[in-house]
């Protein structure tokens, strides 16, 4: 099997990565796409070949050139060693955060991860004597002061979840690797077309590729990608734990990845008019992206990324819960639902009052998560603007 690309760089623009990467179509019979690669049994033609081990391929729980094709893309695209794609963006982040611990250990994860991550790490790693701890997202090289010398492993994700904080990722690495510890970092917002954590310092990337990499709403998987170094522990605990992506999903995600730049390009521009729309509405308190010159993260989010994703949030000034099912119950083009990165537009009221431990949410209004699709944005103004006015009637 070839080795992926070295973390130096890529050889191609991120569009022809995308276009081309992951594809070969001399061996699929001139097929200009990977087909599915459906299968568990791999057969052996002799005894020598059985006992040498050394086929591409053993056994289809180990990954099929299907799967491959979007490892060898992912990996391209964040200059990572290798890449592994696995069932969901959780099952990306549990493998991360388990190869690098033990019984014993310390775990430091961003006070905004990912809500089911953060429960995954209370409600299972406690339980196996690792020692969870939660930090301010925007302590920086701060870091240091909350290390332990069993320290292994720190969880971020920037921009944070719901709240969108940016992290300062080479801070987090170097205040990481100088107390033994190994930086994870979430990157499924910015994806790495604008946003290359491994290139900070950063050891381990993980994606939901649910949502940006599959783009259409219709496939579940993670990727998992690494520095050489945190390679081979990513590696064996994924097969030890026994996941696996089908070749079914692997082709939807590999779909996915050829429009992705296109696609970025345009659920930025969208989200931009969307956010900069919103901040000069009445009803609305502030908008919480990270891309706005108001957001107080805006500079270091101007240093490390290149562009921004479709999902940020907005905060409304106060009013009980029927204004917010106003605001959301007769939208026409926005629906409710818990994922994103999709071509639909997608509204979301959260609270997030008991998913902080050590910066509390103590925002006044009601908080709405929001992801830009690819809907006329005049369509889009105006489904708000409706839902803006029920709001400030129920209020």
């Amino acid at each position: 099997m070839p080795e992926n690309p070295p973390e130096s760089g890529r050889s191609h623009s991120i569009e022809t990565a995308l276009t081309h990467a992951g594809r070969n179509p001399d061996n699929q019979f001139g097929f200009v796409n990977t087909p599915v690669y459906r299968g568990s049994t791999v057969l052996f033609k002799t005894l020598a070949d059985l006992d040498a081990q050394s086929q591409a391929y053993l056994y289809g729980r180990a990954g099929n050139p299907t799967t491959e094709s979007v490892e060898s893309v992912v990996s391209e695209l964040e200059g990572a060693y290798r890449t592994k794609l696995v069932p969901s963006g959780l099952a990306a982040i549990t493998i991360a955060l388990m190869s690098c611990l033990k019984a014993g250990d310390d775990v430091l994860i961003t006070d905004s991860a990912y809500e089911p991550g953060r429960k995954f790490a209370d409600g299972f790693l406690e339980r196996m004597g690792v020692s969870v701890r939660f930090y301010d997202p925007r302590i920086g090289a701060g870091l240091s002061d909350l290390l332990q010398r069993n320290t292994r492993a720190v969880l971020a994700e920037s921009p944070g979840s719901l709240t969108f904080e940016i992290q300062d990722i080479p801070a987090l690495a170097a205040a990481a690797h100088a107390g033994g510890a190994r930086l994870i970092v979430d990157n499924s917002w910015a994806s790495p077309l604008y946003h290359r954590p491994l290139a900070l310092g950063a050891d381990i990337v993980v994606h939901a590729a649910t949502k940006m990499f599959v783009g259409h709403s219709d496939a579940f998987a993670g990727t998992i990608s690494a520095t050489r170094e945190a390679w081979d522990d990513i590696e064996r605990l994924r097969t030890l734990l026994g996941f696996f992506t089908s070749g079914d999903e692997a082709f939807l995600v590999a779909r996915g990845l050829r429009t992705l730049a296109i696609r970025m390009k345009e659920h930025q521009e969208r989200a931009m008019e969307i956010a900069q729309w919103l901040e000069a509405q009445d009803e609305v308190a502030h908008v919480l992206h990270p891309a706005l010159p108001s957001h107080p993260d805006h500079d270091l989010w101007k240093r490390d990324f290149t562009g921004a994703g479709s999902l940020f949030a907005f905060v409304l000034k106060p009013a009980p819960r029927s204004a917010v099912a106003a605001f959301v119950d007769h939208m026409q083009i926005f629906s409710m639902g818990y994922s994103w990165g999709g071509y639909e537009s997608l509204c979301l009221p959260v609270t997030i009052t008991k998913a902080r431990t050590v910066v509390p949410w103590n925002e006044p209004g009601n908080l709405f998560r929001v992801h830009i699709g690819l809907e006329g944005v005049e369509d889009l103004k105006a489904d708000l603007r409706a839902a803006l006015e029920r709001y400030a009637r129920a209020r």
